[in-house]
């Protein structure tokens, strides 16, 4: 899937949609992969750069992708949801703007239902670890 396939499966639009394309996708775990943190009119972006914890929202929307696929496979519409909660976040980096390299993001659900889901999740540079954590999102509306 490319930026314009995962524009229309999430509820981000533009420039607020930060993933470049899905790299791989199978029933638990989707791995997608994000160039805009070196933009620099990322969207996210402060005068002092693309904080790292700015990694939660790549993170986040390599979920949403996820969960949409699984349930409808690639004609999936998007489904409002809010992140509940962030635990476990390490960071290894302050910022994400200066990463030169392409942003590698790994989520594997952990659990889930029509109401939410559990995800972790880690990001990578090469082999360089930048952020790692569990996220919990809850759906505003079912995916079905």
């Amino acid at each position: 899937m490319n930026k314009d396939d995962i524009c229309a499966r999430i509820p981000h639009a533009g420039r607020m949609c930060l993933l470049e394309r899905v790299q791989h996708w199978d029933e638990t775990a989707i791995h997608c992969l994000a160039t805009s943190h070196r933009d620099a009119d990322n969207p996210l972006r402060s005068r002092d750069g693309l904080s790292a914890v700015c990694g939660i929202e790549y993170a986040a929307q390599a979920m949403a992708v996820h969960a949409g696929l699984r349930v409808a496979g690639v004609a999936s519409k998007p489904a409002a949801g809010m992140l509940a909660s962030v635990r476990d976040l390490r960071l290894a980096v302050a910022t994400l703007d200066d990463v030169g390299g392409d942003l590698h993001i790994h989520a594997l659900r952990l659990s889930g239902d029509d109401t939410g889901f559990i995800y972790e999740f880690n990001i990578k540079a090469g082999d360089d670890a930048l952020m790692s954590g569990r996220i919990v999102i809850k759906l505003l509306e079912t995916l079905v």
